[in-house]
């Protein structure tokens, strides 16, 4: 399923969003690889930029072992003919391979880096930063990609490292969108993101309180956010139970915003 380019210069109106870490390519519990049925549910949705956690960027061991396994990293199998631009931070890094964050784009990214924000020497994580260039828009949108760690003291340093980089490289006026898994079952870090850095959590703004995305076949924890600064969120939506609990252990979440 193609999507529909915008014509040059034309003005984009809202935008369609989504975020899920996709448990590098295994459905839960590494039963079944499933790299390929998760490329054609991620089209179905259709979204124009996409925020994945857990992307193998490259593993020895899996490309021997299964057959199908793509000759191509993760994201860029993922991103194929659809999402023309991508971006992928390196964060943990092992003899077999490496996994970490990705982005891809119908449009271009046109800047990206990524920040290491390790709290501490056992887990790796990164912030991947994209600018993305929207026909139309006066200004980038600036995407973050993030996947915090599994202790309460970590996430609250990882959230201090994530202000910092904001209020150095992300302009008050530019809009801005961060995304992914925050493992904050306590949700914590939507009071931080709203006081220290003005961001609204998308579903918040439409339901109430963040989405349920973990476990995906019948989610209890909100683990998953969007956070959104200078946009207005028109929908958001959890995608959870079947086909998507045969794909990974979290939900995906997704969004449409539109300029402020």
């Amino acid at each position: 399923m193609a999507l529909l380019e915008a014509p040059p210069g034309s003005d984009v109106n809202s935008l369609h969003i989504a975020t899920y870490n996709i448990h590098k390519g295994f459905s839960q519990f590494n039963q079944r690889m499933v790299l390929h049925e998760l490329r054609d549910r991620l089209r179905s949705m259709q979204p124009d930029v996409v925020f994945l956690q857990e992307v193998q960027g490259e593993h020895h061991l899996h490309a021997e072992s299964h057959e199908n396994w793509p000759d191509e990293s993760q994201y860029e199998f993922l991103a194929d003919s659809i999402w023309h631009d991508f971006a992928y931070g390196k964060n943990a890094v092992y003899p077999e391979g490496h996994h970490g964050n990705a982005l891809l784009s119908r449009f271009p990214i046109v800047r990206w880096e990524n920040v290491d924000i390790s709290a501490h020497r056992s887990e790796q994580r990164g912030l991947l930063h994209g600018e993305v260039q929207i026909p139309g828009w006066e200004h980038k949108l600036h995407c973050i990609c993030v996947h915090l760690g599994l202790f309460a003291r970590w996430r609250r340093k990882q959230l201090h490292l994530l202000r910092d980089h904001i209020e150095r490289l992300v302009p008050p006026h530019e809009p801005l969108i961060i995304a992914g898994d925050f493992n904050d079952w306590r949700i914590e870090a939507c009071r931080f993101m709203m006081r220290e850095m003005h961001l609204k959590e998308a579903f918040e703004q439409v339901h109430g309180m963040p989405a349920r995305s973990y476990p995906a076949s019948v989610p209890v924890l909100r683990l998953d956010r969007i956070y959104v600064r200078g946009l207005k969120v028109k929908t958001a939506q959890v995608h959870f139970g079947r086909p998507w609990s045969r794909i990974s252990d979290h939900a995906p979440l997704s969004a449409t915003v539109s300029l402020a």
